[in-house]
């Protein structure tokens, strides 16, 4: 059985097939050589196309399958990695609706510190074990705060990893884990945030079916 790898970089894709018995490496690959352009409108933002992730996604596995060391018909299962806290909006086409605010753009620093306040500190720590700081939530609010239009448009939020697995498999799902990293997590009462969807104003439809980190997510 052979299982195929996606690692989604800031800079780069890279692909790696594993075959499952001898945990062996066929092989890996990085597409592109070159890194992605971050995109910054503005000092302290970071923006990256969605749509070219995916191109690069599948030009990565291309480049794979072209080394000939494996039969592409033996992948059993594929499992993605991903650059952290990137936010992903998407339509009720699956249409991406405005570019990745990725891991390391601080543009809602200041709107996380205020949910900090406001929830207060040991609500926070103790339920989703840190501050909104600068985490996928608080990047929806600047998003809602400040692009209304856009947000009415939106039928579903994402993290990057869980883009990728949509776009493979069409089917829009997430993780505890993902919803975690974006500071939309309850871990004492393990569901979605009620304090953090409150304060915000999100609708708990806007998240994707929340299914186990180790499971089928689609085919």
């Amino acid at each position: 059985m052979l299982l195929l790898g996606i690692d989604l970089g800031t800079s780069s894709i890279k692909i790696s097939v594993v075959d499952a018995a001898s945990q062996q490496t066929i092989t890996s690959v990085q597409y592109p050589e070159t890194e992605t352009p971050i995109i910054a409108l503005q000092p302290g933002w970071a923006e990256q196309s969605a749509d070219t992730w995916w191109e690069h996604v599948q030009q990565a596995i291309l480049k794979a399958n072209a080394t000939n060391l494996y039969n592409p018909k033996d992948i059993s299962a594929i499992g993605i990695a991903y650059q952290m806290h990137g936010l992903v909006c998407v339509d009720a086409n699956k249409n991406v609706l405005r570019n990745s605010i990725i891991w390391c753009d601080s543009r809602a620093v200041t709107i996380g510190n205020k949910a900090f306040e406001a929830i207060g500190e040991e609500q926070c720590l103790s339920h989703l074990l840190n501050s909104p700081g600068n985490f996928t939530a608080s990047k929806l609010a600047w998003v809602k705060e400040n692009e209304p239009d856009l947000y009415a448009k939106i039928d579903k939020i994402m993290l990057p990893g869980d883009f990728i697995a949509m776009k493979l498999t069409g089917q829009i799902t997430t993780s505890a884990s993902s919803l975690s990293e974006g500071i939309f997590w309850d871990f004492k009462t393990n569901s979605l945030s009620k304090d953090v969807l409150d304060y915000y104003g999100f609708d708990e439809a806007l998240f994707p079916t929340i299914q186990d980190v180790f499971s089928n997510h689609g085919q």
